[in-house]
Formats: C-alpha cells, structure tokens, sequence
C-alpha cells in the first residue's frame, strides 16, 4: 500500500490513479501488472478473442432479430393479420425489446451463479422453437403472434442477450468497452442481414418456409456460440430469490444516475428506427430510398458499436456515453426536425446510425467499471429492468403523438426524441461530476495517509 500511496501522491501520473480508483473513466485502463490488486484477466489472446466471436453470434440471433422485426410488422399488417392494428401489432415488438431488459436482473444473477452453460442452450431452444411457432400461426390469429413471437422470443433472447454481455467481464479488462462494442455490433449486423434475408424468401418459399429457414440460421449461429462462449472466474454456485435482483448498487449514485440517463435515453432510442420511414413517406422521398433507410441505420450502427469502444478504452466509457447521447439529441433537434429533402433526412440517418450505437453498447462497459465482479451481471440485469420500462413505452408514446401524419404531430414526435435523449445525457454528466468527486476525495485521503505516514519519525 506503501508504494501505491507513493505513486499517488508523488508522481504526475495521479489522472491514471483517479482511473484506477473508480472515476467517471473506467479501471480498464489501469494494466494489471500495475499494484491496483486487481486479479488477472487475459484482455486478449485465442481464447479470449473467441470468446467474442460467440458473443457477437448470439447477438446476431437474438437481437439482431428485434432489429428486423420491421420486416414482419410489415408482412402481418398486409397479409398474416389484417384485421389487427398496426399499434397491435408494434406492440409485439416493444414486447420482445422489453422481455429482453426485464428479465435480465433474475438471468444476469443465474450467470452469476451457473455462468452460461445452462443460459445459453435454454435460449438457443427456446428461440428456434420461438420461430417455429410463428412459421405456424395461422391468418388473423393475433395471439399466436402474441405469444410465440412477442412473449417466448423475448424470453428466449433474453437468456441469450445478457450471458453473452456479461462473459466478457471474465475475459477483458482494459480492452472491454472493444470487446463489447465488437459484440453489441453483431445485433447492429443482423439488423442489416436478417430483413433482407427474409424479405428475400417470403415471396419465394412463402411466409412458413421463410420463417423456418430463418430459425435455422439463428440455429447454427446460436450452436457455435454456445461451443465458443464459457466463463472463466469461479462461480458462486448460490442463488435465491432474494440474491436474483442486486439493488445494492443503488447505494452508489454514479450507478442510480447511470440508471436513470440510461432509461430516458431509451425511451427515445428506438423512436428513429421506428418512425424514420414514415417521416421519409411523408416528405415524399422516394421509395427506393425510403425503404432503405432503416437498413442504413442498422447499417451505421455496425462501426458505431466498436469505434466507442476505442475510444472508451482511451476517455473513458461514460465519457464517452454522455458525448454520444448529446450528438444524437442535437441531431434530432437540429437536423430532424427541420429536415425537408432527401439529402438532410439520408444525412440525420446515416449520422444518428452512426452515434447511437454507443448508446446501447456503452451501459454494459460502464457498469462493468462501478460494479464489483462477481456481482456485475446482476447489477447489469437490474439497470436492464429499468431500460426495459422505457423501451415499453418509448415508441406508443411517439405513436400517441403522431396521431396524423402532418407537419405538427411530426414536430412533437422529434421534440420529445430530441429533448428526452438531452435530459438522458444531463443525468449522465451529473454521474460523471460525481464519480469525479469521489476519486478526489479518495485521493486526498490516500496522500493524507501517506504525508502521516512520513511525519512518524
């Protein structure tokens, strides 16, 4: 302790240190071989590299598939079901992104505890099987939709969705905002692959067929991530129902503000994916621009899944988050909103693709940094819980508003993107104040000691 505190107080370095003790920037940065006792974590090589291979191929499956649920909404609303509301039929959809958040809390405390060996082929089942339901569902039988594609698919990608996250915190340490970054980009991946796989087959093979070869895609990502992905640091083999959801990581502010940022932000995140082509509809951009415009969302969230990452590794995660979250809330407001041509609503989608991906792959990193190891995927899953109410009510929400397609209901839709997402990165900044403050104080503390230390003769 001796040396540390000499490092501390007696070097220029003392910005690193501020990392190293629980700053707004992230312990990643801080090398193992350095005296912060922190236990050794591989942070690259064969095995740990392969690890996010895996990783990123559950994601493909799992939420890949939210990010192409477009393509179904738009087969059940012309042919499966007709007679259902199309916000019916959005709502199944929600469902799926909040299954996905909500449970996390009892499955991140399973992983915890089991780590993924039992998660990840009881998510891989339950998804394929998801699937072959829907590829049975009969014309305007909206609950069988309801249930196998709302409710059993959420399910099942959930168990997939925050293993696949959490494993990386076995393996990376300075190197962890990459590793997931790379990751979270396979969900951006399928967004782009997955609806133009589908949209391709259904006029072929028809909508069963289609679906069913589609689970068979996910089947064979899902079997090599299930042969790839295996924790690495001991396991508490100790579960109960009132270890399944961690609050204790309430008690730190920087977590219940990170918490709080992060649900007003995804209130509005999925509000472009979901309403941009309508927009484009409506300024007339032509069709064979219009309905590309969510696959170039996808598209740009790709590099903007792991470009974060770097630099998170370098600024810091949260730093890097609030940066994020403030572009996206001055793109909705000033290029959005007054958005009239082709040229300004291509560029507000290929530049929010471009920065709202950090957005979703920046929370798991910054959590990683404030949270003690072995108690990260709980703590994760309950931040999840917390996201997952916004992301039930984001989208109805701008549909309530958007009740006519007209120039002021579209005002009041971008409005509320655009400031909630600002709102989201204020509360961000403040955990950032706060984090900062924190390390201050533990660091005058540390040369306090250590200046007592020295006057003991």
């Amino acid at each position: 302790m001796a040396d540390e505190e000499k490092y501390v107080c007696g070097s220029a370095k003392s910005s690193a240190v501020l990392t190293s003790m629980g700053s707004a920037t992230e312990t990643d940065n801080v090398p193992p071989s350095e005296p912060d006792g922190l236990e050794y974590v591989p942070d690259g090589g064969r095995e740990a590299w392969t690890i996010v291979v895996g990783s990123t191929l559950a994601l493909v499956a799992s939420a890949g598939m939210i990010n192409a649920y477009g393509t179904f909404q738009d087969y059940y609303e012309r042919t499966l079901l007709p007679d259902t509301s199309a916000s019916t039929i959005a709502f199944i959809g929600s469902l799926q992104t909040f299954f996905l958040y909500f449970i996390g809390p009892l499955v991140g405390r399973v992983f915890d505890a089991y780590g993924s060996k039992y998660l990840l082929p009881l998510g891989s089942f339950i998804c394929v099987f998801a699937l072959m339901m829907v590829s049975l569902a009969q014309t305007n039988q909206a609950y069988q939709v309801f249930l196998a594609h709302g409710v059993l698919f959420g399910i099942g990608i959930s168990l997939l969705f925050n293993p696949s996250i959490a494993v990386l915190g076995h393996w990376f340490r300075r190197k962890r905002a990459l590793a997931i970054g790379i990751t979270t980009g396979g969900s951006a991946l399928g967004g782009v692959l997955l609806p133009i796989i589908i949209g391709r087959l259904i006029p072929k093979l028809g909508f069963g067929w289609a679906v069913r070869i589609m689970a068979f895609v996910l089947m064979c990502c899902l079997i090599v991530a299930c042969l790839t992905i295996r924790t690495r640091l001991p396991l508490t083999r100790d579960i109960s129902l009132r270890t399944a959801v961690d609050l204790g990581g309430f008690r730190d502010p920087r977590y219940t503000l990170a918490a709080i940022g992060s649900f007003l932000i995804l209130v509005a995140f999925f509000i472009p994916y979901t309403y941009i082509q309508i927009y484009a509809q409506f300024r007339q951009v032509p069709p064979h621009i219009a309905n590309y415009l969510i696959s170039i969302l996808n598209a740009m969230n790709i590099p903007s899944r792991i470009l974060p990452g770097l630099l998170a590794n370098k600024y810091g995660a949260l730093n890097v988050y609030i940066v994020a979250a403030t572009v996206c809330s001055i793109l909705c407001l000033g290029l959005w909103l007054p958005a009239r041509n082709v040229a300004s609503i291509v560029a507000f989608t290929i530049l929010y693709g471009l920065f709202s991906g950090a957005l979703v792959s920046l929370i798991p990193t910054y959590i990683a940094t404030i949270s003690p190891r072995e108690q990260y995927g709980a703590r994760l899953g309950s931040v999840y819980m917390i996201i997952a109410i916004g992301t039930l009510i984001g989208t109805p929400t701008a549909g309530a508003l958007l009740k006519v397609a007209d120039e002021a209901h579209f005002a009041h839709l971008i409005i509320f993107c655009g400031v909630l997402t600002g709102a989201g990165a204020f509360v961000l900044a403040l955990a950032a104040i706060v984090g900062s403050a924190r390390a201050r104080q533990r660091l005058r503390q540390v040369c306090g000691r250590r200046l007592s230390t020295e006057a003991v003769p």
